[in-house]
Parts: C-alpha cells; sequence; structure tokens
C-alpha cells in the first residue's frame, strides 16, 4: 500500500472573508492567508491524529458556480507516479510538480469525479508561507 490518504479538500468561497471566518469559528486554525484568493487551514490535531488534514478556500466571483469537478478532493500518496502506475490508472496528465510546492495528477472515477492524487508532504501543513 501507499499510505492513500483523504486529507485535503478545497471549496470555493465568494465571501472569502465571512468563509475565513466561518471555519475559523467551527475550529479550524488559519495557515495560510493569501486573502482574497486563496486560505488554508488545518483541522485540530489529537492523540490519535498527528497529521491533521487541511481544507482550502479559494476566491470566487459572485454569481459563481461551482464546476463539475467541485469541491475538488485530494488523496495523498507517498509517491504519485509509483502509486498511479502500481493501482493501474492513466492519469489526465503526467504528474507535475506545481509553485506551491505539491506534485500532482488528476484521475477520474467511473462517475467522471476528479480526484487529484498528489504529494506534499511537509508543505501542505507547513509550507515556506505559512503564517505562524
Amino acid at each position: 500500500m501507499h499510505g492513500l490518504r483523504l486529507n485535503q479538500v478545497t471549496l470555493g468561497a465568494i465571501d472569502f472573508a465571512a468563509s475565513v471566518l466561518f471555519y475559523q469559528n467551527l475550529g479550524l486554525k488559519l495557515i495560510v492567508d493569501s486573502a482574497p484568493r486563496y486560505a488554508r487551514f488545518e483541522f485540530p490535531a489529537s492523540a490519535e491524529v498527528s497529521d491533521p488534514a487541511t481544507l482550502s478556500l479559494h476566491g470566487v466571483e459572485a454569481g459563481w458556480t461551482a464546476p463539475a469537478d467541485w469541491p475538488l478532493i485530494y488523496f495523498e500518496v507517498d509517491d504519485v507516479a509509483e502509486f498511479l502506475t502500481d493501482a493501474g490508472i492513466v492519469p489526465l496528465a503526467s504528474p507535475e510538480m506545481k509553485s506551491y510546492l505539491w506534485e500532482e495528477a488528476d484521475i477520474l472515477d467511473p462517475s467522471g469525479n476528479k480526484i487529484r492524487i498528489f504529494k506534499a508532504g511537509a508543505a501542505r501543513r507547513f509550507p515556506p508561507w505559512r503564517i505562524d
């Protein structure tokens, strides 16, 4: 097994400031703040969860309708290319290293839902631009 784990979801936010406050009030910790374009939160850690999941907000315009591939679900693995090869899955495009330090490749499930297979490692919770 490749350590497959669901730990990142990205949602659109029409009222970015209100959305940030909403998730902070739920108890999530703001760890990346690039308002009004992007924010990332960390779920609370516990004795059972040492590597908590993250939730991202992507700022969108009023009247925005979520595209078919939103919310975007991320499954993290230890090695993107190896995981895809071993699972016999052909991604929509070759794995790519992004400017935010995550390697990503998108796949479709049998119903056409987009799933992003990625490896971020420490950069998911502790990017160089983390605010605390």
